[in-house]
């Protein structure tokens, strides 16, 4: 059985964060690193954008160039998945019945798409978007597409139904709840992204329940619960991950939704550490509730927290969220958890597609939503970190910068 100081399994941005972390933290040990692709690490963010758009290469997405884990002596163990944890014996065994002994353990796998339950979603022609061959399926397709149906109205969807239509599809995006983003941000922002959408072509519906999708080997449409049908010829489902935790909770681990991590990201099993979309951590941007957060910056961030303890530097995680997400020449950029907000003030003025939107708690600050409005952005974190108390009249006040509302 081959051993390794360090395994880190998973090669997305968490995993390729924390090998570089432990290298960068003095770290001298043996890492190995599984991945159940083929590829090296690469950005996913772009899979749903620039990527399928063309506008980016494969290469222009690798997190660092492919010879860098070599340099570094990091053993890249690509295209295998783990199947099975023994924390006892300190070892993991890949499906194809691969064990690997591990000193200490980075769980770093993220989630899998989430797919809808109804008949007909295993068809060709229905996609999710996570990883390159998912993205690379859909690009191969798109020249015999000339109508789609997008199942969910989170970024992935909108993202990718922005995409759809610069490629001259007629695009039909379906979300089952009163409005789009209606789990992660404030009314205005989901009616401004809805009316952007509709002004783009975009068919969005909303309350919009699916019965089942249609085809026999190939989708050619979607039956809604009204009996309705929408023609297509590719359906993507964008709404949401499932964690892909389950080896780490048959070994043990504690966790409901995701595993269950400390602040220094260890869970609840001996020497096994979990970071990004699939650990679950007392967020205290959160008021201390314990979360999942699916962004690069929290598997980044958590990841060089973990990397630091296991190379004896005390470090425990307290980052501030933040988000983007790039649809037709919009930019919007996010920064602390709007959960739980009772009072959102829009600033500018969503018709000159230029505003945020801050979201207040009890009359503190707790997140923003910039729409190309980068100076908000950037002003507006630290009135999130510091949790402050201003006027809602005064945050309004688009004349006024935000960093001038602290003095």
């Amino acid at each position: 059985m081959k051993k390794f100081d360090v395994i880190i399994v998973g090669a997305g941005h968490g995993g390729a964060q924390a090998a570089i972390a432990l290298r960068q933290n003095k770290f001298a040990g043996t890492i190995a690193m599984i991945g159940d692709e083929a590829e090296p690490p690469y950005e996913r963010p772009p899979l749903s954008k620039e990527y399928l758009q063309g506008e980016k290469s494969f290469e222009r997405l690798l997190i660092r160039p492919e010879n860098f884990w070599a340099e570094r002596d990091i053993t890249m163990l690509l295209g295998q998945r783990v199947a099975s944890v023994d924390p006892a014996a300190h070892a993991v065994t890949t499906e194809a019945g691969e064990t690997y002994g591990y000193g200490k353990l980075i769980w770093a796998t993220g989630g899998a798409p989430r797919r809808v339950l109804c008949d007909g979603h295993h068809l060709a022609g229905v996609h999710t978007v996570r990883t390159r061959a998912d993205a690379d399926r859909m690009t191969a397709e798109l020249p015999q597409v000339q109508r789609a149906v997008v199942i969910g109205g989170g970024y992935i969807g909108l993202e990718a139904a922005a995409v759809l239509t610069k490629f001259g599809k007629k695009v039909v995006l379906l979300e089952a709840l009163d409005r789009v983003l209606a789990r992660v941000a404030g009314e205005p922002l989901s009616r401004f992204f809805e009316e952007e959408h509709r002004a783009h072509g975009v068919d969005v519906r909303l309350d919009a329940r699916v019965d089942c999708i249609l085809g026999e080997t190939h989708v050619t449409g979607v039956r809604m619960a009204d009996g309705e049908e929408i023609p297509c010829e590719m359906v993507i489902v964008g709404i949401g991950i499932i964690p892909a935790v389950a080896p780490l909770t048959a070994a043990g681990a504690a966790g409901d939704n995701g595993v269950d991590v400390d602040a220094r990201g260890q869970t609840s099993l001996p020497d096994i550490y979990a970071i990004g979309d699939c650990a679950r951590h007392a967020n205290s941007f959160a008021d201390g509730a314990s979360i999942r957060l699916e962004s690069v910056q929290n598997a980044n961030d958590q990841a060089t927290v973990v990397a630091k303890n296991i190379a004896g530097i005390e470090a425990t995680y307290d980052a501030v969220p933040w988000f983007w997400s790039n649809q037709y020449d919009i930019k919007l950029q996010t920064v602390g958890l709007s959960t739980g907000f009772d009072d959102a003030v829009v600033r500018g003025d969503p018709a000159a597609r230029s505003f945020s939107i801050v979201y207040l708690k009890g009359g503190h600050v707790i997140a923003l939503d910039c729409v190309n409005a980068t100076k908000d952005y950037v002003q507006g974190r630290k009135l999130v970190l510091e949790r402050a108390e201003i006027a809602p009249e005064r945050l309004a006040d688009s004349t006024t910068p935000l960093k001038e509302m602290l003095a």
